[in-house]
């Protein structure tokens, strides 16, 4: 439930105000604003909470186990394979937090947490089982031509011997995209190294959400005729980008997944702003709001409250995210038949 926290003649005032402050906070952004991971073999840190707090540290630590892989990407595997779930069953019988085909858990399972077993449910044995595999994988590609990642990632869902045929990534349109996507969403569990780069679609975005403004809040509310042309606070935001053809989750927890991470006072109109009781964990966010500048959000709070602007700077402020095309296109529901390992 979110608060009222401001006045309405501070409100028409930052409607007034919103076209100056997109001109100069988005389009006038500086052109170096670039989201640079660390790579490959390089240090890449977590976005604080993208990754589950009972989770973090075996994602930290299993993730730099080889060269070809990092923290980042390692998380991007596992949101992508179960969004998190330790006891997650796919219709191909792939197992746990990791997916793991049993075939394959005999061969590449490691016993992660030293108990004396290898146990296929427990992430603790899991996680380090799926860094195991990558780099085994990675050492199978290693003289190929092109990024080890890439190759890694395209050796997981084609096999080693058709990268290596193909001298990189083969040209297979589930392996390509399978590829795309950890990679994408790579972006949205690392934590960047200098500014994130300015949307192109926030102007749009923002546009679609100011005409809501006035609204009754509807629960479920997506917008449709049978809904009045109410929102909640995800329909609301999952509609506005659509208008500029970004296809957003529905729930605000997968919104967070949907682009890399910029800082509080890196904010830029357009951004995804998100709110949880538990600061550490993104899959706890409840709420998600439109940034518009200054401090403020469009956002639709809460039942018996109307579309409005809103304050971001409240104590259960999570974080924000800077949505782009392919990040949102890499999220589940996006993914390729035969991922699982």
């Amino acid at each position: 439930m979110r608060k009222f926290w401001m006045a309405g003649g501070i409100a028409v005032g930052l409607c007034l105000g919103f076209v100056a402050l997109l001109v100069v906070g988005t389009y006038s952004a500086a052109a170096g604003m670039a989201n640079n991971l660390g790579g490959a073999g390089r240090p890449v840190a977590l976005a604080p909470g993208a990754v589950p707090a009972q989770y973090q540290s075996l994602v930290q630590k299993w993730g730099n186990l080889c060269p070809a892989l990092n923290p980042a990407l390692l998380a991007a595997q596992l949101y992508q394979e179960s969004r998190w779930k330790p006891h997650a069953v796919s219709h191909a019988d792939a197992r746990g937090i990791a997916q793991f085909i049993p075939g394959t858990w005999a061969m590449y399972g490691v016993d992660g947490d030293g108990d004396g077993d290898r146990d296929i449910w427990d992430p603790n044995d899991a996680i380090p089982s799926a860094a195991t595999y990558d780099c085994a994988l990675s050492k199978d590609v290693k003289n190929v031509s092109g990024d080890l990642a890439d190759n890694m990632l395209a050796a997981y869902n084609a096999g080693p011997y058709r990268v290596i045929t193909a001298n990189g990534v083969p040209p297979i349109s589930e392996t390509q995209n399978y590829v795309k996507t950890i990679r994408s969403l790579e972006k949205s569990f690392a934590a960047p190294v200098g500014r994130v780069a300015p949307s192109q679609q926030a102007a749009g975005a923002i546009y679609f959400a100011q005409k809501q403004l006035g609204k009754p809040y509807l629960w479920g509310g997506e917008g449709g005729v049978e809904d009045g042309g109410r929102f909640d606070c995800s329909g609301l935001t999952q509609a506005a980008y659509d208008t500029v053809g970004i296809k957003l989750p529905r729930v605000a927890n997968d919104q967070y997944n949907a682009g890399p991470h910029p800082k509080r006072d890196e904010l830029l109109p357009g951004d995804l702003v998100f709110f949880s009781d538990d600061l550490n964990n993104s899959r706890a966010i409840r709420h998600v709001g439109l940034y518009v500048g200054g401090g403020y959000m469009i956002n639709a709070p809460y039942t018996g409250a109307v579309i409005r602007f809103d304050k971001i700077d409240t104590p259960d402020y999570f974080g924000a995210t800077r949505v782009t095309k392919d990040g949102a296109e890499a999220l589940p529901g996006n993914r390729q038949a035969g991922d699982a390992p």
